[in-house]
């Protein structure tokens, strides 16, 4: 599976898997069980980060799915706006410096239900 361009320049590490997840897919929420599966995070993993996570209210709760929590990126949050900047820029970096084969692999590869977590090129 390939890995996203964000993940190969600052680190395959559980937390940077569910910033990627939620930036990339920030139009929707989701539940923590979708989320550790889709960023390939184990779930007792995600639950110790999102304990943070809601702290600093990187993520906010949505509504409620049955007994399942709906959560999605808090956009309104200063640092998250911050840190989707970085994000971004770490991936135009690469764009810039002649890397684009491996982005536009990772562009073209299928989506997240099937093969993992994909960048998004909206904003390349």
């Amino acid at each position: 599976m390939e890995k996203s361009v964000f993940l190969q320049q600052e680190g395959d590490i559980p937390k940077n898997r569910i910033w990627n997840f939620l930036i990339v897919h920030s139009e929707y929420d989701y539940s923590m069980k979708d989320i550790a599966r889709y960023a390939r995070v184990g779930y007792t993993t995600l639950k110790s980060i999102w304990k943070e996570f809601r702290q600093k209210k990187i993520v906010i709760q949505t509504r409620t799915v049955g007994k399942a929590k709906m959560y999605k990126l808090n956009l309104t949050n200063p640092v998250v706006e911050k840190f989707i900047d970085f994000y971004w820029a770490v991936i135009g970096a690469v764009v810039k410096k002649g890397n684009v084969q491996s982005v536009s692999e990772e562009l073209t590869a299928p989506t997240y239900a099937s093969q993992g977590i994909q960048v998004s090129a909206r904003n390349i």
